[in-house]
């Protein structure tokens, strides 16, 4: 087990791509991302984990299912995996990648948002986005498909502890993350496309709002890579960076300066501290002190599973419509 290392957060600045093939140029550049932290910071610590922003390989820029699983979506794991692992194996590293826009064979009608983290033996576990992006994201669910919780938050043990992973707007949602520091998650990786207003700068700073309170709220690190495009590359957003790393009580470690273009932070992670925080701290204790039985949500209200596939956006509008009308008959 190896206690203190450090940790980097990665973001990227690409085209949109139009079809699969040019997954392959993304995974060079990033690929080479990784190489040039490793050797660069080797003289001073070492950096045993990567963290790459969401729509790194593929961004879902057409407006239906069958068209993304035909021209950008990929099966995992692949070729792409393959030279990520093989990277880890050299480098003794472990990558969260940045997401793939997934097609599985069993199912020719829905694609997933997902990243997956590798290490020097390979696939470790397989992050689908349980709250995409509505009403934007076409992406299904693990909830529209009836996944159970252990399946749906996969949290690892690794030689760098335990490690969870969700992707972007699954972070505004303190339930999704609680569920993977329940998990026993010690390290929380934030893969992200978060754009602006919502950015990195203020007066609304949610990204950094919302990584410092989970960080805080769940008692863990948290390393955060966002996506860096520029406007005319990820159009209509704009997309302001500031990749990150915050230690368990909410400091920020790290923080890249806010705007787009390709952007390393680097921050250390100490699990021993983090560890004697969570056996000894008696006060500021959020997971520990959490009064479960009184906190039960009603069942009723939230949005409900997809009840057709593949998802259309006119079906998402009906179900986010449903909500709103039982949160209406609930808290007149």
């Amino acid at each position: 087990m190896i206690e203190r290392y450090h940790a980097a957060a990665c973001q990227t600045a690409f085209d949109c791509p139009r079809h699969r093939e040019e997954i392959r140029s993304r995974v060079d550049r990033m690929i080479a991302i990784a190489e040039q932290t490793i050797a660069g910071y080797e003289p001073f610590f070492p950096v045993r984990l990567l963290a790459f922003p969401e729509f790194a390989h593929a961004v879902p820029t057409i407006d239906s299912v069958k068209g993304l699983r035909e021209n950008l979506a990929v099966e995992l794991p692949n070729e792409h995996t393959d030279r990520y692992e093989s990277f880890c194996r050299k480098h003794g590293c472990f990558i969260q990648t940045g997401t793939f826009l997934e097609r599985v064979a069993e199912r020719d009608d829905v694609v997933f948002n997902t990243t997956l983290l590798i290490g020097p033996g390979g696939v470790l576990s397989r992050y689908r986005k349980v709250n995409p992006w509505i009403p934007w994201e076409l992406h299904a669910s693990p909830h529209d498909l009836g996944v159970d919780g252990d399946e749906a938050f996969p949290v690892v043990e690794t030689e760098i502890g335990r490690i969870g992973c969700a992707i972007c707007y699954d972070w505004l949602f303190p339930e999704t993350i609680r569920a993977l520091a329940f998990r026993g998650a010690e390290v929380l990786i934030r893969v992200s496309a978060y754009m602006d207003p919502w950015g990195a700068t203020p007066p609304m700073d949610w990204w950094t709002l919302f990584n410092r309170a989970r960080a805080a709220e769940n008692t863990a690190f948290v390393v955060a890579a966002n996506q860096g495009a520029h406007f005319e590359q990820y159009p209509p957003f704009s997309w302001p960076g500031g990749s990150m790393v915050v230690d368990f009580d909410g400091r920020v470690l790290a923080q890249a300066d806010p705007g787009p273009g390709e952007k390393v932070v680097v921050a250390p992670i100490d699990l021993a501290a983090l560890r004697e925080a969570r056996a000894t701290r008696r006060g500021h204790d959020m997971v520990a002190h959490l009064r479960r039985e009184i906190h039960a949500l009603p069942t009723d209200l939230g949005l409900a599973p997809a009840s057709a596939h593949p998802i259309e956006r006119s079906e998402i509008e009906r179900r986010i419509a449903d909500a709103k009308r039982h949160r209406r008959g609930a808290h007149p």
